[in-house]
């Protein structure tokens, strides 16, 4: 088990989390939704501990538990007043060694997940962002989607559950990350202490998604505005481009100044909202644009986004949009450090999925460091690539054609 700590020395708060390095993604067909599935459960507590009393110990404390599931990984938190913070190691602990995973649990929690599928399910805009996966990464796992499949959720068994935690849930597949008010050695210690699972295991065994996409993925649905995903393939996560990837992505859509949103909210009104942000993952990645708008207006909105992908390819980007992108993305980087809960992300998503925690001014460095040709080229091989459009809205088929 890998721990990383970062002392804060002016706070009073402190957040500690267990990462797991398992996601959907990690999953069979049969297995679909359990790496979600399990997240829920773990919060059902220990055969010494009820989710109830877990819940008034944390609230008693004015303490804050949550947990999220990714396609790679899977992420146990705490914040609460560095004091307490042994409580806090005390029920992540518990859990994530420990869960009871008592049957009757199991199956009232079904019903909640099937819930919030059926909740994602009626919101449209997520249900494109769910398509645009399935368009951009077919017959792979990244594209499913991380709630998983209600046919599996409905009848996976206590034993299937037990045994993919048996298999991920292992100190060698996980990263333990605290910062704020916190002590090093003190957590090192209280881990072992508290340590009760398996020992060992691995990091999953993944298999890159081929290079085929499926261009045009297009969902009739009664709703207000037509909701448009459309993208292109990126490099994965440790591509030494990615630095320059991240400052593209800000001239393109990642603010307000960014061409998508000067160009079709600003000057044309064609939407409240569009955004573009880069989606990377260990073996592949995407640049994805995102935006609804009036179904009367979605065949423009789509050429107005194909145009600037085109500019942006052949043209790069200006001297004056990579310094206003690299001052947005510095201290975007900075204001989270005002945050336990944000340093705790940074350093426990760096160790588990870059095998490194580069300091805060390492990072700056590496952004300043970018120059236009890096961009510009990054731009070129990116954008020019093979485009996915994924809509949902009261559009007939034929109202669009695939961009390719």
């Amino acid at each position: 088990m890998r721990l990383v700590t970062e002392r804060m020395v002016d706070v009073r708060s402190a957040c500690l989390g267990f990462w797991v390095g398992t996601g959907s993604r990690d999953e069979t067909g049969a297995q679909a939704g359990i790496s979600h599935f399990l997240e829920h459960l773990l919060f059902k507590g220990s055969p010494t501990r009820s989710a109830r009393s877990i819940a008034e110990d944390v609230d008693a404390v004015g303490g804050d538990m949550n947990a999220f599931t990714t396609k790679e990984y899977t992420a146990f938190y705490v914040r609460m007043l560095g004091d307490d913070l042994d409580l806090g190691l005390d029920i992540l602990s518990d859990i994530v060694w420990s869960p009871a995973l008592r049957a009757e649990e199991v199956d009232s929690e079904r019903q909640v997940i099937l819930e919030e599928v059926l909740m994602h399910l009626d919101e449209p805009a997520d249900f494109a962002q769910e398509r645009f996966a399935d368009a951009m990464f077919p017959a792979h796992p990244l594209g499913r989607e991380v709630l998983g499949d209600p046919g599996v959720i409905r009848s996976v068994t206590v034993d299937e559950i037990r045994q993919f935690l048996a298999v991920h849930y292992r100190p060698a597949n996980l990263v333990v990350a605290a910062a704020g008010q916190v002590d090093h050695g003190s957590i090192g210690e209280g881990l072992e202490r508290r340590f009760a699972g398996l020992a060992g295991g691995a990091s999953p065994q993944r298999v890159p998604p081929s290079d085929e996409v499926r261009p045009l993925d297009v969902t009739v649905r009664d709703c207000e505005q037509a909701h448009l995903v459309l993208g292109v393939r990126a490099p994965a996560r440790r591509s030494p481009s990615r630095f320059a990837l991240a400052l593209l992505n800000h001239v393109l859509g990642g603010g307000i100044s960014s061409r998508l949103f000067q160009s079709i909210r600003e000057e044309r009104g064609l939407a409240y909202s569009i955004i573009s942000e880069r989606v990377a993952f260990a073996d592949s990645g995407a640049l994805v644009v995102s935006v609804g708008t009036s179904p009367d207006n979605a065949a423009e909105v789509v050429g107005l986004v194909v145009a600037e992908l085109d500019h942006c390819a052949g043209s790069g980007i200006t001297a004056a949009e990579l310094d206003r992108a690299k001052g947005h993305v510095a201290a975007d980087l900075l204001l989270g450090l005002e945050d336990s809960g944000n340093r705790m992300s940074r350093i426990g998503a760096g160790l588990l999925l870059f095998d490194e925690v580069l300091s805060v001014d390492e990072q700056l460095a590496r952004i300043d460091a970018v120059s236009l040709d890096e961009v510009g080229t990054i731009a070129g091989e990116v954008l020019g690539g093979r485009r996915v459009l994924a809509v949902v809205g009261p559009s007939a088929a034929g109202d669009f054609a695939p961009l390719n």
